[in-house]
């Protein structure tokens, strides 16, 4: 399609590079909880499953690596879009996508707005992605000849999409609709928000997509989903600490980016409900101003922390953890997944990016 093509292509794989591939882990090692079921496989990690022996129409390794890719590639085509919608300048410590194709439009001195031209690049960049993710799934499931199992890994694929879309959706109308919500309800509506844009998506459906590869059973998939839904709960709570606490050296994102965007997240909420009203209005005008300065940065992190809601926040992750735990702790999966997936929590949970 000539050289101006490959440039989307090039941008696509410029997306793909970093990140911590946790989606594509915890897909791989719901399928394993399953698989080790039937084989009694006690490997290590870096095992694979070459002599155990297979049920007809099971997936086998390559098969899963290629469904755990799709969700990598669903994840950078979200990201992209993402971005768009944030305005933010960068990702992975990288320009984002349409700050990139902007650099692109004016290095080849093209004519027009360099601005315009990135953001409408990256939509479609991301169109695109979406659709090699779509590609990758089939590709994944071509010699699965469990009907069964393509159908539901099917379903389990189109439910993220839709509910992380949705969610996406609900996190920028957060941004408009406090305005009008009671204070009472600012907490709840941040963890539907946290519920449906990142737990679900995060961890629980990567999780019940492999397991429904491998063929679990209903009751296999619902021990996966009720350890992966408060996992990925924590892992966005941590995420909305790290948007206003986390060291730019390591998120790859400017310190308190969060505030600049005006997240609603549930830190803020809780800092809201704790505040006295002339506080609140202080925190809800500086809340979203792109502009921020790095003392008014500062004097919101102050205000989260004297009013107790990052204590808050820490304790919840803390008891998300604890719930997921118990969660595998008589759960009809393999053991050596199972000691994965607790480790795969901790990473999701207390990191630092």
């Amino acid at each position: 399609m000539g050289d101006d093509a490959a440039l989307l292509i090039d941008a696509a794989a410029q997306s793909l590079r970093g990140g911590k591939r946790l989606r594509a882990a915890f897909c791989y090692w719901g399928w394993r909880a399953i698989i080790d079921t039937r084989t009694g496989a006690t490997a290590g990690i870096a095992a694979t499953l070459d002599a155990a022996p297979r049920q007809a129409g099971e997936a086998d390794e390559a098969d899963i690596i290629t469904v755990a890719s799709a969700l990598e590639i669903f994840q950078s085509a979200a990201l992209v879009h993402d971005d768009i919608i944030d305005n933010s300048d960068t990702r992975r410590g990288q320009p984002s996508s349409h700050r990139a194709l902007e650099s692109l439009h004016g290095g080849n001195g093209w004519a027009g707005d360099g601005g315009a031209f990135g953001r409408a690049a990256a939509l479609l960049l991301g169109d695109l992605l979406v659709a090699w993710s779509d590609d990758l799934l089939e590709q994944g499931l071509e010699q699965v000849t469990d009907a069964a199992a393509r159908r539901r890994t099917r379903a389990e694929y189109a439910t993220m999409r839709r509910d992380v879309t949705l969610g996406q959706f609900l996190d920028i109308a957060e941004e408009s609709a406090f305005a009008v919500s009671p204070g009472e309800e600012h907490l709840g509506r941040a963890l539907r928000v946290a519920s449906y844009k990142s737990a679900r998506y995060s961890v629980q459906q990567p999780l019940t997509i492999g397991g429904a590869l491998a063929g679990g059973t209903d009751a296999q998939l619902a021990a996966l989903a009720a350890f992966g839904y408060p996992i990925g709960m924590a892992f966005q709570l941590r995420d909305d600490v790290l948007g206003v606490f986390g060291d730019e050296r390591l998120t790859g994102k400017p310190t308190g980016d969060d505030l600049r965007e005006g997240k609603r997240t549930a830190l803020i909420a809780i800092t809201r409900e704790a505040l006295a009203a002339a506080d609140r209005d202080r925190l809800d005008a500086l809340l979203g101003d792109p502009d921020l300065a790095p003392e008014q940065i500062a004097a919101l992190q102050a205000m989260i922390l004297e009013t107790g809601a990052l204590d808050e926040v820490e304790r919840r992750i803390d008891e998300y953890a604890r719930e997921a735990d118990v969660a595998l702790q008589n759960a009809s999966l393999g053991e050596t997944a199972r000691d994965v997936l607790r480790t795969l929590a901790i990473k999701a949970t207390r990191r630092s990016a």
